[in-house]
């Protein structure tokens, strides 16, 4: 091939290289358009491991689309009230929202087992259920019917029982309590005499001072030691039963959701399972020393009692068969959790519980 026949080829091919990038840059755009949507969450700011769930969600997405998908996150009350978000969401007052799928049972039950209900499961339970249990399908089922996509996206871990005025050692001991407390673990405690109190969670303090209330449950030390319960609640009860892995989701109008590209799509699901498992690990990090710093500033750790536990188990079990046999949206959505809640318990007890078990005695000897 002579010189002038090799540099004509090749600049041909130069020139068709460079009209392949300049056509391939409109398809890219295409992919990530750009798009800007608000997200209310149902958090305040100062709750920052929770809320913060949905900035890193909304910072990922950024990442991941170099900008082009940006997600404004407000705080509960800035937009919407906080347990207005799901609402503001379905109605397309905003695109999204981070938020707990109990907080809207009042409306339908089902909607609570998407996050957490009595003696249920706990966290790596429900993330197993959610993700390949088909948990998210099911729940998304039920979500569709009301205007709206979710996927997990944030848990808190097994929270703790609460705060209490006096020591609670006997079922007879609940007769009469006032109780924050809301959803199904106010309903369960109900039929054993406790009179549950919606409150929220600024008024919860001064309610405990005055005596307007004797208890009240919230999340868990992390954030619990910011509101100072411990001064005029001294005793602070375990296990929270009716929140044993309580999923937070990040919810999307469902036509917003459905006009985002394929690719954004995919993206919004990997996002919520990254900022899903971060609030989790979080909680875990955090919890342990805010735990040491409560009880240095006078909380009284106490069990629940087996008397207790056994006899709010069975109040629940009373609730479920109540619901399960009046709501079939709610039936076929427990049903797939007590399904898989066998199997998941059975497993657990073999070698977690026997190798946690063994470490937490290590820890109590003082060898850790």
């Amino acid at each position: 091939m002579d010189r002038r026949s090799f540099i004509t080829k090749a600049g041909l091919a130069g020139a068709g290289a460079a009209a392949a990038t300049t056509l391939a840059a409109p398809a890219i755009a295409q992919s990530n358009p750009k798009i800007t949507w608000r997200l209310t969450s149902s958090f305040p700011k100062s709750l920052d491991t929770i809320y913060g769930g949905a900035e890193v969600f909304s910072k990922m997405l950024s990442e991941a689309t170099d900008g082009n998908f940006e997600i404004q996150v407000f705080a509960g009350g800035e937009l919407v009230p906080g347990l207005q978000a799901a609402d503001a969401t379905a109605a397309g007052t905003v695109e999204a929202c981070h938020t707990v799928s109990y907080y809207y049972w009042g409306k339908d039950p089902a909607w609570a087992l998407g996050a957490a209900v009595p003696f249920a499961l706990n966290a790596r339970g429900m993330n197993a259920w959610h993700y390949h249990g088909g948990g998210i399908d099911l729940f998304n089922e039920f979500l569709g019917t009301q205007g709206l996509v979710g996927y997990p996206g944030g848990n808190t871990g097994v929270q703790m029982g609460g705060w209490f005025r006096k020591e609670i050692n006997t079922v007879a001991d609940l007769q009469g309590l006032k109780m924050r407390i809301g959803g199904f673990a106010g309903k369960v405690m109900e039929k054993l005499g406790v009179v549950p109190q919606q409150i929220a969670g600024g008024d919860i303090y001064p309610s405990l001072e005055k005596g307007t209330i004797d208890a009240a449950e919230w999340v868990g030390p992390y954030d619990d030691e910011k509101l100072g319960f411990q001064k005029v609640a001294p005793y602070y009860y375990y296990p929270g039963w009716w929140e044993g892995g309580p999923t937070v989701h990040l919810m999307f109008n469902k036509e917003k959701f459905e006009s985002l590209p394929a690719n954004y799509q995919s993206l919004v699901r990997t996002a919520a399972q990254a900022a899903d498992a971060n609030m989790l690990q979080k909680y875990d990090y955090l919890n342990p020393t805010a735990v040491k710093s409560l009880v240095a500033n006078g909380a009284q750790l106490r069990p629940f009692s087996p008397e207790i536990l056994s006899a709010c188990f069975d109040k629940a079990n009373e609730v479920y068969a109540e619901m399960t046999s009046t709501n079939p949206g709610f039936k076929k959505i427990w049903d797939s959790i007590t399904a898989f809640r066998k199997d998941h318990y059975l497993w657990a007890q073999i070698a977690e519980y026997n190798y946690d078990t063994f470490m937490m005695i290590q820890q109590r000897n003082g060898k850790l």
